[in-house]
């Protein structure tokens, strides 16, 4: 049987301009990548990883099965424990991704009868398990105390949930934190924070923007990734132990999957433990989105980039075509930048994504800033 509507969709896709390809990273500067501590390449990080896996010689290579089943272990509590310490709560529960975790909490959390209200630019695994939820959900202007204040207001049966990113994926801006758990407080919501991009970049020892702000006890849940910053894979839910329990029991993406292996688990506890016995790495990081915006002051001072405070920086060139000559031009330099085009972001938002590491050097920010002022010629 011949599937011809595969192809008249993927064509469709090709003459809008949108087709997307698998690409191989090549030998180009990263500034794309989300390595923002540089612990994916870290010697350092991966012969911590390898003690621990020879300190585990009992280990089996796969989980064999669910947490539920035959794929929780006195290895798997150990780590959880460790990782609720570092966040500063009761408890944590590991999920094979953070997209498998935001799935998990957004669709089984809401029920029925209650009311789900969203910043309208949370990442697409919020959307997915807000999709999943029977609540009614409700979304606010991204970042906008008033309108998150409307749709507190309206009037409603059961609970209120609100879900934002602490920073977002797309602009790097940060949630306005401390004033949206106040409202939540007043009008007696729940606060879920996903901290993809904010671990292991903010708080003292890498904890997210909700420790750094003092909030954690007025948060009911946060989303902890650490294919980031981490530079390892897999994510945790932590809060409450009740709300681990209480995920335990509905969440369907951890549930019914198989567990993550032991070599993850180590490799989650030698990152976590890692950050806190080396601050270099995000004392470097900070120190480069300083540097980099001060260079944007210094030879950009006419173009407009997002508001951020993150490593992500994203610099505005309207128009699908013109942002993707813009993010060539780079390219062709040596710099691994790339477009972000609508409907990914809106259209006449268009960018070039920028990621700063800890590894890149100034004289490499240097250099890019003097390829931008000539990208920044198609805008």
């Amino acid at each position: 049987m011949q599937a011809d509507f595969l192809s008249d969709r993927l064509e469709k896709r090709q003459q809008s301009g949108l087709s997307r390809q698998l690409k191989v990273a090549g030998t180009l500067i990263d500034f794309c990548s989300n390595d923002y501590l540089g612990l994916a390449r870290s010697t350092a990080l991966k012969n911590a990883i390898r003690h621990l896996d020879d300190a585990h010689p009992a280990a089996l290579t796969g989980a064999t099965g669910s947490r539920l089943l035959a794929g929780h272990t006195q290895l798997a509590d150990e780590v959880e424990q460790e990782l609720a310490m570092f966040y500063h709560t009761e408890s944590a529960l590991v999920f094979n991704s953070g997209y498998d975790a935001n799935i998990g909490l957004l669709a089984s959390l809401p029920q029925r009868g209650d009311t789900l209200i969203t910043d309208e630019l949370i990442h697409a695994s919020m959307i997915d398990g807000a999709r999943l939820s029977y609540a009614t959900r409700l979304r606010f202007r991204h970042n906008d105390l008033t309108d998150l204040e409307q749709q507190l207001q309206q009037p409603r049966t059961g609970q209120a949930f609100v879900a934002v990113e602490s920073v977002y994926s797309m602009d790097g801006d940060l949630a306005p934190l401390t004033d949206i758990v106040k409202l939540c407080d007043q009008y007696h919501a729940f606060l879920l924070v996903d901290e993809a991009h904010a671990t292991g970049v903010f708080g003292p020892q890498g904890e997210g923007l909700v420790v750094a702000l003092g909030l954690q006890e007025r948060v009911l849940a946060r989303v902890h990734t650490f294919g980031k910053a981490l530079g390892v894979h897999g994510a945790a839910v932590v809060g409450p132990a009740l709300l681990s329990q209480y995920l335990i029991n509905f969440a369907r993406s951890f549930i019914y999957t198989t567990a993550l292996p032991p070599h993850s688990l180590l490799a989650m506890q030698a990152a976590h433990r890692f950050v806190q016995q080396h601050r270099e790495p995000q004392q470097l990081i900070q120190a480069h989105i300083r540097n980099f915006q001060a260079l944007i002051q210094e030879y950009l001072p006419d173009t407009h980039w997002t508001d951020s405070q993150s490593p992500i920086q994203c610099l505005i060139i309207p128009g699908n075509e013109t942002c993707r000559q813009a993010a060539l031009t780079a390219q062709q330099a040596g710099f691994d930048i790339r477009a972000i085009l609508s409907p990914t972001v809106p259209a006449g938002q268009e960018r070039i994504r920028i990621c700063l590491h800890a590894f890149n050097t100034p004289a490499e920010l240097q250099a890019l800033i003097h390829i931008l002022q000539q990208a920044s010629q198609f805008n």
